[in-house]
């Protein structure tokens, strides 16, 4: 099949503006995960407070980031198209008021059970008051931050469905820098660092609902409070919702078995696992979210507009991009992520013995990098056409998948199994989105897809070869050694590995000069 170059552009630059926003808010992400490691360390109070966090964002994942996008968005890119926007914005203000009344009476429910809810999440921490009633009273701290985070994630949809991406792509800056100047100025004021990182959570999403609240009014959309109504559009919404909640959320299913499961286990392993997913999910949120994010829309609208090739060709070229950058990722994180580490937290309570535990879950979860990313790529296919229950029946496969390897792993492996138990998982679900998208014709990969995925291994191969020397080279500096050196140490590393991998990746054809200067023009911009 001949790949049609007019959605390349929008999805190109799409895909730029939404990934250099997210990397500055990882870039922040590193800077609060390196105090939190400094001040917390692998322990008690951090092992509470990760759970704390976990439990709004896995919520924020399944239903309001994952479920409600994977379900609104193509409605609204839908209504966009084939009605106006002044239908579309009705559609946004009725989802709102069912939305907000929905969650107010969940999170009010929460709250008042986060004690029960805490013995499913996290069983081991029964036997432990201490981590048992840290865990809960952080987490009631937290928990509100799903409300919040939902009205975002709303207004991020309209905007992403506007084809205005920059302030989406932008708040979650405002979560590590309001969780970084939390950490640092209410810690003296309490009992332990774990209650400002708490009350920093609940801050952000303030501060973001805030953000995007006010880019949609620069987008001249001011949503009215209505009375919650059950209207045709919202009834299809909420159909779509359900088995998008296990769809869109697999990801974070699998990692919320890992820390029911890591309770389990001795202190530190919910920690470990915490440390070594935020370096996985550096390359998901870079790429894959980015990708996700900028080809949900854009397919959406193709497929309303009856133009199933273009469709096709938008999907080819957003797994070209997500081999591009994911292959050189998970290859660094396989091959060097002790350096790497040491770097971003080994400091203050996290120690050497910290460095290699995380080293190993890191190196186990990055087995499925490629698999986390490919998901984000293939789910769009199912989502543009409005299909929510093919994605939550291979998820359901996926995460039996995960929780048999996880049971099977754990008792050998420790929190290493598990970690391997979630790549495993991954790649069942990939492979089997992939295989159902081909067997009913929505997607086949072409010619142009499988030559550069080739060429892009070999360069991957090389790249790895040179990281490894780099790191033997500079070992010194990456540990006993002042945070300027380590830090000219990991830009050593990054710096030459990068720029031989893309010099290689030019040199063979597997990116070319013209891709990225059609990433810099703008597309057709919408109504």
């Amino acid at each position: 099949m001949t790949s049609s170059p007019a959605p390349v552009i929008p999805l190109l630059r799409a895909f730029a503006t939404v990934s250099g926003m997210t990397m500055l808010s990882r870039l922040a992400g590193f800077v609060r995960d390196m105090l939190i490691a400094a001040f917390l360390g692998a322990g008690v109070v951090s092992d509470a407070f990760f759970v704390a966090f976990k439990l709004p964002n896995f919520f924020r994942s399944l239903f309001a980031e994952g479920a409600f996008n994977a379900a609104f968005v193509p409605l609204f890119s839908a209504t966009l198209t084939r009605e106006d926007r002044d239908s579309a914005i009705r559609f946004a203000e009725d989802a709102l008021a069912v939305l907000l009344t929905v969650l107010v009476l969940f999170v009010a429910v929460c709250e008042i059970a986060m004690p029960v809810l805490m013995l499913g999440l996290a069983p081991g921490f029964a036997g432990d008051a201490e981590r048992f009633d840290l865990a809960v009273e952080f987490t009631r701290i937290t928990f509100p931050y799903l409300l919040l985070i939902s009205l975002v994630s709303l207004c991020g949809g309209i905007l992403n469905g506007l084809g205005r991406f920059a302030a989406v792509a932008a708040a979650p800056i405002l979560l590590n820098l309001t969780m970084i100047g939390s950490l640092l100025l209410l810690t003296p004021l309490l009992p332990n660092p774990g209650y400002a990182l708490a009350w920093g959570v609940l801050l952000s999403g303030i501060t973001q609902f805030a953000w995007l609240a006010l880019a949609c009014r620069r987008a001249g959309i001011d949503l009215r409070l209505r009375l919650p109504r059950l209207t045709p559009g919202v009834r299809r919404l909420l159909r779509l919702i359900l088995p998008a909640a296990v769809g869109a959320g697999v990801t974070q299913v699998n990692l919320v078995v890992n820390v029911i499961l890591a309770s389990l286990l001795p202190s530190g392993a919910i920690s470990y696992l915490f440390y070594a997913d935020r370096l996985n999910q550096l390359p998901i949120g870079v790429v894959g979210v980015a990708v996700g994010t900028a080809l949900l829309p854009l397919m959406s609208r193709q497929i309303a507009a009856g133009d199933a090739a273009a469709a096709m060709s938008s999907q080819n070229r957003a797994i070209e991009l997500v081999l591009l950058f994911g292959l050189p990722a998970t290859a660094a994180l396989l091959a060097v992520p002790e350096p790497i580490i040491a770097v971003l937290f080994e400091r203050g309570a996290f120690g050497a013995a910290d460095r290699e535990a995380t080293a190993a879950a890191l190196r186990a979860y990055s087995l499925g990098l490629p698999a986390f990313l490919l998901i984000r790529s293939f789910t769009p296919a199912f989502y543009a056409r409005q299909d929510t229950r093919t994605p939550v029946a291979i998820a359901i496969a996926a995460m039996s998948v995960n929780l048999a390897a996880s049971l099977a792993l754990m008792w050998s492996l420790s929190y290493v199994g598990l970690a391997l138990a979630a790549a495993l998982a991954a790649w069942v679900n990939a492979s089997l989105l992939a295989f159902v998208a081909w067997r009913r014709g929505l997607w086949r990969g072409d010619a142009r897809l499988s030559s550069r995925a080739l060429r892009m291994l070999v360069a991957t191969l090389a790249m790895a070869l040179a990281a490894l020397a780099i790191a033997h080279l500079l070992a010194d500096w990456f540990v006993a050694a002042s945070l300027a050196r380590q830090l000219a140490a990991l830009a050593a590393l990054v710096l030459g590995s990068g720029l031989l991998y893309g010099g290689l990746t030019l040199l063979l054809g597997a990116a070319r000069p013209s891709d990225l200067a059609r990433m810099m023009r703008r597309g057709p911009k919408l109504p």
